[in-house]
């Protein structure tokens, strides 16, 4: 008999009393830091560290899920072959251990050294602000998130060969580490999944290269997916369908529930439920692959009026979310 999935609250890089206190009020059971800012100075996240969010978080009667992406200077050496890679590596092996120490038990991280894309945002329901991509627009448009060049590369660029074997590389070297640890590695889609941007390969943009990576390349107990919902449905894919395979082989480590409308090329995200998946059957199938993990939010709608962190619009998706896991274990 597995556990029940549960709701976290994350994407916030510090653990203050007012984050804390906001993720009790509104009735989740953990928390996830994204990007934590921690001191890492040598390239890594030491024990102390770790030990006083994790002791800070359990002062609050919350649970520390996990921690979300490292600095992309803790690796973008080993993702993309470049000397100092093996050094790298050392260090990333070095968190592992001490979030092993820590009793923190996950770590999410991604495959893209020149980061999430997004070309100028779009109103959606009600005026509300969202994301959005448009491959047509990438050349003409500013950017509002994501790296055009990657200086580090001194103009040269990185082929599909060269990133799946600088992944192997890295995956082979921290993750018998992340084993002995006791900490589970999760990898995050791309964003947007598309096959190459700046110059640089990227490996997760379809879910053929996900069972690739999961099946051939980094076979691993510790090492699974996070399972972005909105990367999924930007592929085009049926996202329940898609659940139901990496779920029940135990390859979904934890969720992020958002949506968008429209696919690669171009598409724009949204509020729960008016979206390409529908939520009521992505959360049935989870339950139906005994996911036991947790699921948060992720991006959201700016709404009218909220904080620069969205606290409306984070508190309408958690609410949406904590609803939809209740209705589907009394109803189904």
């Amino acid at each position: 008999m597995t556990g029940r999935m549960r709701v976290a609250l994350g994407q916030f890089n510090e653990m203050t009393h007012e984050r804390l206190t906001f993720a009790k009020q509104i009735g989740v059971s953990g928390v996830q830091m994204n990007t934590p800012l921690l001191p890492d100075e040598d390239g890594y996240w030491k024990y102390e560290d770790l030990k006083r969010i994790k002791d800070r978080v359990d002062s609050y009667g919350l649970r520390l899920e996990a921690l979300e992406n490292t600095p992309s200077r803790f690796y973008n050496k080993a993702m993309l072959g470049l000397p100092g890679r093996d050094e790298q590596i050392e260090n990333y092996q070095k968190t592992l251990r001490n979030m092993g120490k820590a009793g923190i038990p996950m770590l999410g991280y991604n495959w893209m050294p020149n980061g999430v894309w997004r070309t100028p945002h779009k109103k959606g329901r009600g005026g509300v602000t969202v994301t959005s991509f448009d491959m047509n627009e990438i050349d003409s448009a500013p950017l509002v998130a994501g790296t055009r060049t990657l200086d580090i590369l001194e103009g040269r660029t990185v082929n599909h060969d060269q990133m799946w074997e600088n992944y192997r590389y890295f995956t082979q070297a921290v993750l018998p580490v992340a084993e002995e640890a006791g900490v589970k590695m999760a990898i995050h889609p791309d964003d947007p999944p598309v096959a190459e941007l700046g110059g640089v390969a990227r490996l997760f943009y379809n879910v053929e290269n996900y069972k690739k990576a999961m099946e051939e390349v980094a076979p691993s107990p510790n090492h699974g997916i996070e399972f972005c919902m909105g990367c999924y449905s930007e592929m085009g894919d049926n996202v329940v369908d898609t659940i139901r395979y990496f779920g029940q082989r135990g390859k979904i480590f934890y969720v992020h529930m958002r949506d968008v409308q429209g696919c690669m090329p171009s598409f724009q995200e949204c509020f729960l439920g008016e979206g390409n998946f529908d939520p009521v059957e992505a959360v049935k199938a989870l339950k139906e692959v005994n996911f036991d993990g947790f699921i948060i939010d992720d991006h959201v709608p700016k709404m009218i009026d909220d904080s620069d962190w969205n606290h409306r619009g984070h508190a309408h998706a958690t609410g949406y979310i904590l609803a939809l896991v209740d209705a589907v274990y009394k109803l189904c």
